[in-house]
């Protein structure tokens, strides 16, 4: 979402440490350009306005510019500010107090609303909550089924509501019902509109009359720039807001919401949408997006994916397999479903601090994501025979494989070979960690020497 903010901010600070001293017309240009290039990225006029003022402040100062590296600095300077801007902590989401906890979803129609409330719900089962879904929207067509379904895929109970009934009731019910079943987290999927009216407003009232949730979360498309943070005002000073969840993060928007809503609303964002996945929800880290933005990455986001995704026991197993020189292609499409789950390949790469800098990746074309999809194909239209022993894949078996995936034959050629150079790197590292074993020997002492 960021790339070309991304981009422009680091050419700014490429000029600035060309510098060996920094003069305030070398920041004011700079700071010139960081503005042209917020305003670009949609992000609110008087945001941007305050935001170089903070930056300009202290960047003039003494300490700044008497500094023996004042380029890194001023980068410093913006780093911090941005992770101000973006609202300075991780804020968590409230589940103490009044049991169950009640949350509830509200925004325009086409959100997100319905499939962040799934997500969420799946991201507190796994911190050991007891989720309770309740479709509240009776309007847009299809939406209690759309909730039943999510909830069924991700093993949560969903409340029983129809179309005929009134959301409020739906809602003071459903409380009741998560009470007797002894779950303790109630998620509200509100109804939106395609605007905002006062009919909308008003039953959003009365249901958090009703309920008294603990927190109100809007959730806003990311895609839509200034407009989400618009709709985030007017929606604050109905409901009383208590956080921001931001769907579509994933998508090439140039991300002026993320940046403007918490300085605009006063509310802070909680949880970003990162793709369409049920596990693609995250707790929002304003310094770990501050740092993707300056180009620095984010370490800490990408061992936790990781984390998230890989089985211990199974990455033992494979580490034992490679050790062993036994690498399947079945182990090889494990791991490409491994990179799957943790998000599309350009945000990956984007959580890898300095990547983006080198030469050789520049010119590079965009990670083709259905080159993934391509190989998992090929692989899984192999037997199980075929893919424990490659080299029996013959002229025939390849147009075979190539049919069966719906790929060419070139194509299977190509997964083939990728695969056998791995095993190649692989077979080359083993005997480069034993020769390095192997130097680590004692010697033996001359007998003189020897005790």
């Amino acid at each position: 979402m960021f790339e070309n903010l991304t981009d422009r901010l680091q050419k700014v600070f490429k000029d600035l440490r060309g510098h060996g001293k920094l003069s305030p017309e070398n920041i004011d240009e700079a700071l010139r350009q960081v503005r042209l290039a917020l305003l670009e990225a949609d992000v609110n006029y008087k945001v941007v306005k305050e935001f170089i003022a903070a930056i300009s402040e202290r960047a003039v100062g003494q300490d700044v510019l008497q500094s023996l590296t004042p380029g890194q600095q001023v980068i410093k300077i913006v780093h911090q500010e941005l992770i101000d801007l973006l609202g300075g902590q991780t804020e968590q989401i409230k589940l103490d107090g009044k049991q169950p906890v009640v949350i509830m979803l509200a925004g325009l129609q086409g959100s997100g609303k319905t499939t962040t409330a799934a997500k969420l719900a799946k991201s507190l089962k796994s911190m050991g909550r007891k989720p309770y879904l309740v479709p509240a929207d009776v309007y847009r067509p299809a939406a209690i089924d759309q909730l039943m379904v999510l909830g069924e895929s991700i093993g949560v109970d969903v409340h029983p509501s129809e179309t005929s009934q009134n959301p409020v009731a739906i809602c003071r019910n459903a409380l009741i019902a998560a009470d007797e079943k002894n779950l303790n987290t109630v998620i509200i999927d509100t109804a939106g509109r395609l605007h905002i009216d006062q009919e909308l407003m008003e039953e959003l009232r009365q249901i958090r009359a009703q309920v008294e949730p603990a927190e109100i979360l809007f959730v806003a498309d990311a895609m839509t720039g200034q407009d989400a943070v618009t709709v985030a005002e007017k929606f604050k000073s109905d409901l009383d807001l208590t956080g921001v969840v931001l769907t579509k993060m994933e998508g090439d928007a140039r991300g002026g919401a993320a940046l403007s809503i918490k300085k605009v609303t006063d509310r802070p964002i909680k949880f970003v949408g990162v793709g369409e996945d049920m596990d693609a929800l995250e707790v929002f880290h304003p310094d770990r997006l501050a740092s993707r933005i300056l180009g620095m990455g984010d370490v800490l986001s990408l061992i936790e994916k990781a984390e998230a995704v890989v089985d211990k026991k199974q990455a033992e197993a494979l580490a034992r397999k490679i050790k062993k020189s036994e690498f399947s292609l079945e182990d090889f499409r494990d791991q490409i479903q491994q990179i799957k789950k943790m998000g599309s390949l350009e945000q990956i790469m984007g959580m890898i601090p300095g990547l983006n800098k080198m030469k050789q990746m520049q010119n590079m074309p965009k990670p083709d994501e259905s080159e993934l999809v391509r190989t998992e194909a090929i692989i899984n239209s192999m037997t199980p025979v075929e893919r424990r022993n490659y080299q029996i894949i013959n002229a025939s078996r390849r147009q075979r494989i190539a049919n069966g995936s719906g790929t060419s034959v070139q194509d299977v050629n190509r997964v083939i070979k990728s695969y056998s150079q791995m095993l190649k790197m692989m077979k080359k590292m083993k005997g480069f960690s034993g020769g390095m074993a192997g130097g680590r020997k004692k010697r033996k002492l001359p007998k003189g020497l020897r005790r």
